[in-house]
């Protein structure tokens, strides 16, 4: 696996290939992490809470992305957790991701306040909420859901905060016998909203 925490291998643009990260399937993939990434707008010294990190990817690039931007990862599950902090130690500055490996509904008191916030599954309209009144003005969330229960929370959260609500397409080529197609990925729905005003 290669190891790159300072950027000078693979650069600090969004967008990392999916095979640098460990995972097992359940990353935010490459192309729908630049997205992501694009509406977070890392900036120098802020933190991120990538809630439901599954490997760790949008906190690691988020870090990656700007000067002494940290991150808290959030991950319950064990081995995934594991992962995230394996490719931590590989690919983020040193000390830049902090890890808590619990449920993220117990997890959020105990968190720093974020400047932006990433949910990449698992949404609900409770945790999405505890989110926005996490955030600063100037602070920034970005929700993706591939289910239909997660696009009715990022459709729920557009009604009442406004932002911005899309779905997010992508292809791949890949052989067809001696030819070449596309293969579809499922499609992401993405909410992503800016905090104004003075809070």
């Amino acid at each position: 696996m290669i190891t790159d925490p300072d950027g000078a291998l693979l650069g600090r643009t969004p967008g990392l290939p999916d095979d640098v990260f460990e995972h097992d399937g359940l990353i935010t993939k490459r192309h729908i992490r630049a997205c992501a990434l694009a509406l977070l707008r890392p900036r120098a010294g802020e933190l991120l809470w990538d809630l439901g990190a599954g490997a760790g990817s949008v906190a690691i690039e988020w870090c990656r992305a700007a000067d002494g931007a940290r991150a808290v990862a959030v991950e319950r599950v064990p081995e995934r957790a594991a992962r995230v902090a394996a490719n931590a130690a590989r690919l983020a500055p040193a000390g830049a991701v902090r890890l808590v490996e619990a449920g993220v509904a117990e997890a959020l008191d105990g968190l720093p306040r974020p400047d932006a916030v990433f949910i990449g599954g698992g949404a609900t309209s409770s945790l999405v909420e505890r989110a926005v009144d996490a955030l600063p003005a100037g602070g920034r969330i970005v929700v993706h859901g591939v289910t239909v229960e997660a696009e009715e929370v990022c459709v729920a959260a557009y009604r009442r905060w406004g932002g911005q609500l899309a779905r997010l397409h992508h292809e791949h080529a890949a052989p067809i016998g001696r030819l070449l197609g596309w293969t579809p990925a499922r499609a992401v729905v993405s909410w992503g909203h800016l905090v104004e005003g003075s809070r």
